[in-house]
Parts: structure tokens; C-alpha cells; sequence
């Protein structure tokens, strides 16, 4: 029988850029309801940039070394 033991990076890193998703998408929402724009325009980007690398980590860590 064979055993195999996982890393929890996965887990770290998805909380970490969920989290910081999470963030992004709560200053676009503030941001808007206050009718500034380009700030709701960043809080959009930085949801999307942690969204992106949320997925590649996600994948990277799935990788078998």
C-alpha cells in the first residue's frame, strides 16, 4: 500500500489570492458607490491580477514534482 502526502500550499495560496480578490472587488464597490472611478478601475484590476494568479497557483501546486 502506498501512501502520498500533499503540500497545503495549495490551500495557502488559494486563501492568500482569494483573499486578495476579495479585497480588490470590495474597493471597486466602495470606490463606485462614491463616483470614483479610477479607483473603482484599480480595485477591478487588482480583483482580476489576483483571480489570474490565483489560478496559475492553484495549478502550479497541483503539479507533481
Amino acid at each position: 500500500m502506498e501512501a502520498s502526502v500533499g503540500s497545503d500550499m495549495g490551500l495557502g495560496l488559494g486563501l492568500l489570492f482569494g483573499a486578495l480578490g476579495v479585497g480588490g472587488a470590495l474597493v471597486m464597490l466602495v470606490a463606485a458607490f462614491d463616483e470614483m472611478q479610477v479607483l473603482a478601475g484599480m480595485g477591478f484590476a487588482a480583483a482580476m491580477v489576483a483571480g489570474t494568479v490565483l489560478i496559475a497557483a492553484l495549478h502550479l501546486a497541483e503539479q507533481p514534482r
